[in-house]
């Protein structure tokens, strides 16, 4: 179901901003900048705050592993129940949890009797939260731009979160490193309001209720069923599982780069933050530009320059040098991710798209615990650079194999 076309202007949007010119997508585009970006100034002083309190590296990949876990148990049910229900409705509810688990962790760190395993729930309960909220969000894009501009939305959306990573862990180094984490908690609760009252202030048609025959559990089973019998869907999603558990694991070691590694403290760790967000940033304006050029050339051009720029980095002593590799890595994993996602958007009916990118959320979000398992554990009984550069080279292989395995379905399809 497309959105209605937006009104007639006098002037005329560059391809790269097409989709603001629908009213509701720039509301739901300023509001998310600005939440996003406190979104990444907690992760940066969160995982700076756990990484003080423990000194383990092997604990700062759990901490990570179990604010992931939800999704692994609940994004394909969150999918359904997006489907059901009004999308607005739902994110208003996840956005308005989130922003209270913020004030909580606010609250504890600046009565300095925060523990770990206070971050622990607060992690846990934050992915519950994510698992609504990340499928409900991903479906409800169509909704306010349609088919015909969907993937320059998620290509601008990649540049929401990207300019946030830019502007965040900034911001948050050098509160962290002069006043303490406690702000870039406070901060983050406060940014959430501007998300509640963009979704309040959008407009849609009145739509008929849809009454509902099946359970939530046996709609969820039939997005995975749609996507296991889907050969060419089945082979993104495969890879797609290859680079969330194996490619993106790299960001839970990231104060371990920063702090032993390169020896550049909390600043430079937003330093570095900021530079893989700047890459990631140009990717997204690329794709969002090029987003009529060829679906496959985007996709496997930005998984050989994700796997390729991780090998650089993990390989890489010098502060400036590791930091434009991380701008590569950025650039790659956006092209990769925002062309993944189109594909699997694009084709799927639109009765089904919650449950399928309640699989998606499964399989980028849900298996991140495994990630950062696997990257702390080797980080642990190795070093940091060993777990990325072992990383990189599985997801690199992995995209060779699915490369072949791409041609060769070509091949096989009847002219």
């Amino acid at each position: 179901m497309d959105a209605p076309a937006p009104r007639p202007r006098r002037w005329r949007l560059p391809r790269t901003f097409a989709a603001l010119q629908h009213r509701n997508y720039r509301l739901f585009f300023g509001g998310q900048l600005i939440s996003v970006t406190g979104t990444w100034m907690q992760n940066l002083a969160l995982a700076w705050l756990t990484y003080q309190l423990t000194n383990s590296k092997l604990l700062l990949g759990l901490i990570g592993a179990v604010g992931s876990l939800p999704m692994s148990l609940l994004a394909v049910p969150g999918g359904a129940l997006a489907d059901r229900g009004d999308k607005r409705r739902i994110l208003l509810a996840t956005q308005s949890a989130a922003m209270l688990l913020a004030f909580v962790l606010t609250a504890l760190s600046g009565t300095g009797v925060i523990r770990v395993w206070h971050i622990a729930v607060l992690a846990a309960l934050g992915g519950t939260v994510m698992a609504v909220d990340m499928p409900t969000r991903q479906a409800f894009v169509v909704e306010m731009v349609g088919k015909r501009e969907l993937m320059n939305a998620i290509a601008l959306n990649s540049s929401i979160f990207n300019s946030a990573r830019i502007i965040g862990p900034a911001i948050a180094g050098a509160l962290v490193a002069g006043l303490g984490p406690t702000w870039c908690f406070f901060i983050n609760g406060l940014s959430f309001l501007a998300v509640l009252v963009s979704l309040l202030l959008m407009q849609f048609p009145p739509r008929p209720a849809r009454a509902f025959t099946t359970s939530v559990l046996t709609d969820a089973f039939g997005g995975l069923r749609y996507l296991v019998t889907n050969r060419a869907l089945r082979q993104v999603v495969a890879l797609l599982a290859v680079f969330s558990v194996f490619g993106w694991s790299y960001g839970v070691l990231m104060p371990v780069f920063a702090r032993d590694v390169l020896k550049a403290g909390a600043r430079g760790l937003g330093y570095l933050m900021t530079s893989n967000g700047i890459g990631a940033l140009a990717g997204a304006l690329t794709v969002a530009t090029l987003s009529e050029y060829p679906r496959k050339q985007m996709l496997f051009g930005g998984a050989f320059v994700l796997s390729a720029a991780l090998i650089g980095f993990a390989l890489s002593r010098t502060f400036l040098l590791s930091a434009a590799l991380l701008a590569l890595v950025g650039l790659g994993g956006v092209a990769f991710m925002s062309t993944a996602n189109t594909t699997i958007q694009v084709s799927v009916p639109d009765e089904m798209r919650g449950r399928v990118m309640g699989v998606w959320g499964l399989v980028f979000a849900g298996t991140a615990p495994l990630g950062s398992l696997q990257a702390g554990t080797i980080a642990q009984y190795l070093t940091a650079p060993d777990a990325v550069a072992i990383g990189a080279c599985i997801t690199g292989c992995a995209a060779v194999v699915a490369l072949i395995a791409a041609r060769r379905r070509v091949a096989d399809e009847p002219p």
